[in-house]
């Protein structure tokens, strides 16, 4: 019944009975019918409450609406202030709240999300944990795999991979939580055991995003409101930002600054079969772990040290961890995918310019003969975005190659005119290829011996999206084809 789903949830009942039958909860006009509970939204684009009478139509009788709504009597009518969290709190509901059998780890930040939550499910695992994750790369779990659009997904669709994820024998959940996730309710309801914040930087203003990085902020400190214990880079320039007001217990990690948990003595390794880093992490008053992290660059420290606090926490041995650093193997992120004499090509998601900066600083630290990187930039996003990115290549990497990204709805050769731009002010060296495909086959039969190739701004993605179609495009399946054919 409608009422055995209610609890902690604020509402007035406007209409009709909380005895009523509830089967399913939608927020999809179309996917209506009896015994459905329908949450209304008023969204920037969309209002939902719009669409109440082609859900009469189709046979539901329960609305949680945001404003009041004028229905036949026999519908039951909810009022709440915010449909969103109503939707999240009612998913868990239906689910039977499977997040609440899980150890839940939230990971949030502007960088490093996706490489820490992959580090931290394989430590976990190593340990004997089944152990799901939900991010930028999808949710997978066992071995399923579901691609998803949003780094956090709409909180039905996280309730349901939580249930997924218990059937399976999972115990627990590592999960991204981005600072639009935070803001838009799809994660209200989840208590985390864990929350790790990576770091933080200005990212997502924009047009639907953020306002300023004062709202960024305040989104992504959120997550400590549903937290049991936090972890915190005390490398950040805003720290104390970050953990002032501070609801709940929490410990520091860093690399330049001493914390509970501290990454030192680092070293940049480069032999067969291991391009990587090797550092001790000291547990203030319990002595130092000696790690081989195989993923290059020193923000890899900082990334596998906050996997590893996460993961002592948890109670894992430190052979486990040790040996789940060593061998990890990330798609898409920093992901050496072909290395011989004549060069060296690595695939990365770093698609703005704080993740650009941090991976090509990172790639020199292994001195290669020339460092040569092949991007663009997304269309539909904030312009500043691709003229960062032109001047950090232009900088930074001793040739660029400009090519395409996901278009969308701009034109190529415009996002390429922009990136352009930016790189003539530095006086770097570059091409421009509008192809990736050609770009990226350039960039492998034109390498010199030594040369050390990013192919940045895509990393794990399976597709080019160009006017509202995405087509099969893989980065690291076009070098391998490359290769195959030198």
């Amino acid at each position: 019944m409608l009422k055995d789903w209610l609890d902690g949830l604020e509402y007035k009942l406007m209409q009709g009975s909380l005895e009523a039958e509830a089967t399913e909860v939608v927020f999809d006009s179309r996917k209506a019918a009896p015994g459905a509970v329908f949450v209304c939204m008023e969204g920037t684009r969309v209002d939902s409450h719009s669409f109440i009478p082609q859900v009469l139509e189709s046979g539901c009788r329960i609305l949680v609406a945001e404003k009041p709504v004028i229905v036949p009597p026999e519908v039951t009518v909810l009022l709440v202030e915010n449909g969103r969290k109503a939707l999240a709190l009612l998913s868990a509901a239906r689910f039977g709240h499977p997040s609440e059998s899980l150890l839940m780890i939230g990971i949030t930040g502007t960088k490093g999300k996706t490489t820490t939550a992959h580090m931290v499910r394989a430590i976990l695992e190593a340990s004997g944990r089944r152990t799901g994750i939900i991010g930028t790369n999808g949710v997978s779990f066992g071995q399923e795999h579901y691609p998803t659009r949003n780094t956090t997904p709409e909180s039905y669709e996280l309730h349901r991979y939580f249930a997924r994820m218990k059937e399976a024998g999972c115990v627990c959940c590592v999960m991204e939580v981005s600072s639009q996730a935070l803001k838009m309710y799809r994660v209200a309801g989840i208590t985390f055991d864990y929350a790790l914040f990576t770091n933080i930087s200005p990212d997502h203003i924009g047009t639907d995003e953020h306002a300023d990085f004062a709202e960024y902020m305040y989104y992504k400190k959120q997550i400590f409101q549903q937290s049991r214990f936090a972890l915190v880079n005390v490398d950040d320039v805003h720290l104390e930002e970050i953990v002032e007001g501070i609801p709940c217990r929490w410990e520091g990690f860093g690399i330049e600054h001493r914390a509970k948990y501290h990454a030192r003595k680092i070293h940049y390794v480069s032999e067969p079969g291991f391009i990587g880093l090797e550092f001790g992490i000291h547990r203030e008053g319990e002595g130092e772990i000696p790690v081989r992290v195989n993923i290059p660059g020193k923000f890899n420290a900082s990334n596998g040290l906050a996997a590893a606090a996460v993961c002592l926490k948890a109670g894992v041995e430190k052979e486990e961890l040790c040996h789940a650093l060593e061998h990890l193997k990330l798609d898409g992120r920093m992901e050496i995918v072909y290395a011989s004499e004549r060069c060296s090509v690595v695939v990365d998601y770093a698609h703005n310019a704080v993740s650009m900066e941090s991976l090509l600083a990172a790639l020199r630290e292994y001195r290669p003969k020339r460092l040569v990187c092949v991007f663009g930039c997304g269309g539909n996003r904030s312009k500043d975005r691709r003229y960062s990115m032109g001047e950090i290549a232009g900088r930074m990497a001793d040739f660029s190659i400009i090519t395409a990204d996901n278009s969308r709805f701009e034109r190529v050769e415009d996002i390429m005119a922009d990136i352009r731009g930016s790189i003539e002010k530095t006086g770097g060296r570059f091409i421009e290829i509008p192809d990736r495909r050609e770009a990226i086959a350039y960039s492998i039969t034109h390498a010199e011996k030594g040369d050390m190739i990013a192919i940045i701004g895509k990393g794990h993605e399976d597709y080019q999206e160009i006017e509202g179609v995405r087509y099969p495009f893989l980065d690291r399946a076009v070098v391998q084809e490359v290769v195959a054919g030198l």
